[in-house]
């Protein structure tokens, strides 16, 4: 199998999960770290580190470092990812369910979750 098609599959399954929308959704406002998504998403660290890894792999999130925190990024890594990306954010953009999330995760601060103490 080619690498094209390695990397297609790899974005329709990073986008074909609902909480991996839901994270999509969130990083369309700012760059966020693992509990303040966690904070919003309601799930497990780990479970949010697992949907951040899927997409990160799939290109489309990148992370850096912010002192004592990793904060993920929305960030298509070729023009496929961000043409999805594009796509699967004009839809969410919509949806009401996904606009309170975004919402809440503008409330949602690390400084207030005391993440990384």
């Amino acid at each position: 199998m080619s690498d094209l098609i390695r990397n297609l599959e790899k974005i329709f399954k990073a986008a074909g999960d609902r909480n991996r929308l839901r994270v999509i959704n969130m990083l369309t406002l700012r760059a966020m770290c693992v509990c303040e998504i966690q904070a919003v998403l309601k799930v497990s660290q780990s479970t949010v580190s697992g949907h951040l890894k899927v997409l990160r792999e799939a290109g489309l999130v990148t992370d850096s470092r912010e002192g004592l925190w990793v904060e993920y990024h929305l960030e298509g890594e070729t023009p496929f990812a961000r043409k999805m990306l594009s796509c699967i954010t004009d839809q969410l953009r919509d949806d009401p369910v996904m606009t309170r999330e975004r919402q809440e995760a503008g409330r949602v601060s690390r400084k207030n979750l005391k993440c990384g103490v």
